[in-house]
């Protein structure tokens, strides 16, 4: 075993704890929305066609702000098609899942469920075959009161009061060769800017996401958010960040440090928009809005067997079954998010169900908490007050991918009104436990109100329908409070949350 220390002063403030971290991402791809939070047969669907069950999971998850209606799938979307009466509404060819989209869910669904599962949210508009135009039509649809042609068959849809959305995503990973619609960054940092200032001229107070890099190997990384905020730094808020990690070839030690990615990531696009700022002499400051981050396995996913000439109605794609290794990633990754919580203003996890997500559901079955479903829940609840920066002493790991790394990593949260203090750790090792000290002479410490971790002697032990508590977090009864120091131990590969209490 070894050991480790680390050091909490409430003084080491990074910035308040944003909600909008614990956001996610429901998008129309395969079973997310189809037999995952929609399905007006199951037994536990209430009168809007919702499952209920995936429903009380989502407000345990502790989710925030849902990102919609993708995505890929946004690129080539037509939102027209989702609203007004089911009956009338047409199938259409989903390019970016090769799915037939029923349109049976849309806009007036999606904000009926946002409202029953207590979330904000936060539109996605069709910049790939689309332009300024439509965006402006959806703006007036969702939201102008009205006396206008829009907001008048809004009410005519039986929907008078406007949807009043505020968080608006300009298109979706453009750079992408891939997306229907790719462009250039000047191509599409000019559309962001014609679109953002003409939805401000309705509307100046929206929040405007415009398209960052879908990933940070991208060629174009860097030079991507260069040349678009160029283009539109005054007229947006945010620049988006995508991010996807897996175990790639059995190399798990640096898939643990998957956290030190991220971290990368975050500081170079916040360096990049910085120094964008100071070419155009602005004294704004661009937050980045981590909206699709998560463990994503290509070849471990049930998934059909490629497109071939199918073109079905939700098919299963991508469904992930997430051991408690991937826990441990999701956790680290939370920690990441939280400790950048001066500059990430909104995070979501990409996605909400059944697509590699941390709820599972069966079609007329039931709906269970994968392995990832439980850091995430925890660290929503018990986040609270200021994110504080912690001083850790850790031994290092060396990684293939990211070279010698912490091998334990922790952030930490104290709200003053309560004296509540939280704190959240991994231990990256694959092998040894780690026995921790905490210096907690500077808060100190009353009671502990939970202590909990998250690993297994099997680290590739995952839930199901049938054994859907097969991982869940344990107690960790190895905490220790003595005069100023908190001691416990941090099991191999495991992902730990305590709740403190200081007065």
């Amino acid at each position: 075993m070894t050991s480790a220390s680390l050091t909490l002063d409430p003084a080491f403030r990074i910035a308040p704890v944003n909600r909008r971290t614990f956001g996610s991402f429901v998008e129309h791809m395969g079973r997310c929305v189809y037999t995952g939070i929609y399905e007006p047969e199951h037994a536990t669907a209430d009168e809007d066609g919702f499952r209920k069950d995936v429903l009380e999971l989502c407000r345990e998850l502790g989710v925030s702000v849902v990102r919609y209606p993708g995505g890929n799938f946004v690129s080539g979307y037509r939102w027209e098609d989702g609203v007004g009466p089911r009956e009338q509404r047409p199938r259409r060819l989903d390019l970016a899942w090769h799915s037939v989209e029923t349109n049976q869910f849309g806009l007036a669904e999606f904000d009926r469920w946002c409202t029953k599962a207590g979330v904000e949210p936060m539109m996605a508009l069709n910049l790939g075959t689309r332009g300024v135009q439509e965006a402006l039509d959806l703006q007036e649809y969702a939201n102008h009161p009205s006396g206008t042609a829009l907001s008048d068959l809004r009410a005519e849809h039986g929907v008078p009061t406007p949807y009043g959305i505020k968080l608006w995503c300009l298109g979706n990973e453009l750079d992408g060769p891939w997306q229907v619609g790719h462009k250039t960054a000047t191509e599409y940092g000019r559309l962001a800017a014609e679109t953002a200032r003409a939805m401000r001229m309705v509307e100046p107070d929206l929040e405007l996401v415009a398209c960052g890099s879908s990933s940070r190997g991208m060629s174009t990384f860097g030079s991507w958010e260069q040349e678009v905020l160029r283009e539109c730094y005054e007229l947006v808020d945010h620049i988006s960040a995508h991010a996807y990690y897996n175990d790639e070839e059995g190399d798990t030690a640096s898939f643990l440090a998957s956290a030190v990615d991220m971290d990368r990531f975050i500081d170079s696009v916040v360096a990049t928009a910085d120094g964008i700022g100071a070419e155009l002499k602005s004294d704004k400051k661009i937050g980045i809005s981590f909206d699709e981050w998560n463990v994503w396995y290509g070849k471990r996913s049930m998934r059909t067997d490629g497109p071939g000439d199918q073109w079905e109605v939700a098919p299963r794609r991508i469904e992930d079954e997430y051991n408690v290794t991937d826990a441990v990633v999701v956790g680290n990754l939370l920690i990441s998010l939280l400790r950048h919580s001066d500059r990430v203003a909104v995070a979501c996890i990409a996605q909400l169900a059944n697509v590699i997500a941390p709820i599972m559901t069966e079609p007329g079955g039931a709906a269970w908490r994968q392995t990832t479903f439980h850091p995430f829940a925890i660290t929503s609840r018990l986040a609270a007050g200021q994110v504080l920066r912690v001083e850790l002493d850790a031994p290092s790991i060396n990684t293939a991918k990211y070279g010698e790394v912490a091998g334990v990593d922790a952030v930490a949260t104290y709200d003053e009104e309560s004296g509540e203090l939280a704190v959240f750790l991994v231990n990256r090792s694959l092998e040894e436990a780690v026995e921790l000290s905490i210096d907690t002479s500077r808060t100190p410490v009353t009671g502990v109100r939970e202590a909990v971790s998250i690993h297994d002697d099997d680290r590739n032990a995952f839930n199901t329908a049938a054994q859907p508590d097969r991982v869940t977090p344990q107690p960790n009864t190895s905490v220790k409070v003595d005069n100023g120091k908190l001691t416990l131990t941090l099991p191999a590969t495991s992902w730990t949350a305590l709740h403190l209490t200081t007065r």
